[in-house]
């Protein structure tokens, strides 16, 4: 992808800034205050999953709820990435999923059913079972909510990227937009032997040593995910956008605020980025180093020489899960 022009450049800066999945994420930091909650907790908040410390090990909790307009939308998919987006989250922290639970909430048994034959296709897929929940089949309208518990002998995080690193993105470009939402659609074709190859490289990063710090890109994109895993690192970003991996032909910022089936955001020193690179070059997995990280507390996209700022954390906090929301507490 080539340089843009001065004016689309900062078109695309100001898209980022106002986009809903930054918004959603910032409402995650209202939660988070009302609870007081912190990446300073025992067992911090505001990463992919909660890592509780387990024997050698840890083990992983993650939930996921999925907006109405979707499951009422695509009832069938959002049974499908109940079960897939909570899977990238154990694969983000270095883990390997156990068992699904479910809460699905609908109209009678007809709207129910697509969400159910989503979740189920997708657990017998990625070969993780669904082993119960919660149902309510008298509402006036679908929701759905879903939880994971995984494993994981080292931890990838959000608290451990560091200043001099460099940012790599890999995601799965084999697939096409599920409209009219912003879902990168990339796995429902896949055979299941390549859907669980590819979670596996996660794990296999964490225990190789290759990196500490891993976010899976979610409704917030791949800057909306830069922000957070900054933030709880307490650093800043920088995002080339001529290298950042992309499909053929698609909007540029609506690219950068998409949702993927697979898609992962690493921190890695200099030295282990080829190593790191080449493990997801094997799966056939579109990857790049696309930036670095830094230690000015801000998050920004670059194009040639000129530069935008799409957060900056010394202005407001995100999640309010970073260091510095620790120390402030602390001091009070």
């Amino acid at each position: 992808m080539g340089p843009l022009s001065a004016t689309a450049f900062e078109a695309i800066a100001a898209r980022l800034r106002d986009s809903k999945g930054m918004a959603a994420k910032a409402d995650i930091g209202l939660a988070v205050a009302r609870l007081g909650l912190s990446g300073a907790d025992s067992v911090p908040v505001g990463d992919d999953c909660a890592a509780i410390p387990d024997g050698d090990g840890f083990l992983l909790f993650a939930i996921e709820g999925f907006m109405n307009e979707f499951v009422a939308g695509d009832p069938w998919f959002a049974g499908w990435c109940g079960v897939m987006v909570n899977l990238s989250d154990i694969a983000a922290m270095g883990g390997r999923p156990v068992a699904v639970v479910d809460a699905v909430w609908a109209k009678g048994e007809e709207g129910a059913a697509p969400v159910l034959e989503g979740l189920r296709a997708a657990s017998e897929r990625f070969g993780v079972p669904l082993v119960g929940g919660h149902t309510n089949l008298k509402t006036d309208r679908g929701q759905l909510s879903v939880a994971v518990l995984g494993r994981a002998k080292k931890l990838l995080t959000s608290f451990d990227a560091r200043p001099g690193e460099t940012l790599i993105a890999a995601i799965d470009l084999r697939g096409r937009y599920r409209e009219p939402f912003s879902n990168w659609e990339a796995a429902t074709d896949a055979p299941a032997s390549r859907l669980r190859g590819d979670l596996e490289v996660l794990p296999l990063i964490a225990e190789a040593g290759l990196s500490r710090a891993a976010k899976d890109i979610s409704q917030g994109g791949i800057v909306g995910t830069s922000a957070m895993l900054a933030e709880c690192s307490g650093v800043g970003i920088e995002i080339d956008l001529s290298r950042v991996p992309a499909p053929e032909g698609v909007d540029l910022a609506r690219w950068l605020m998409s949702f993927p089936s697979y898609g992962y955001l690493l921190s890695a020193t200099p030295d282990d980025v080829p190593a790191l690179l080449s493990l997801f070059e094997a799966r056939g997995i579109a990857n790049a180093a696309i930036g670095s990280v830094t230690a000015d507390r801000r998050v920004t996209v670059a194009n040639g020489a000129a530069r935008e700022t799409i957060w900056d954390f010394s202005q407001r906090a995100l999640l309010g899960c970073g260091p510095a929301a620790a120390k402030a507490e602390d001091a009070a």
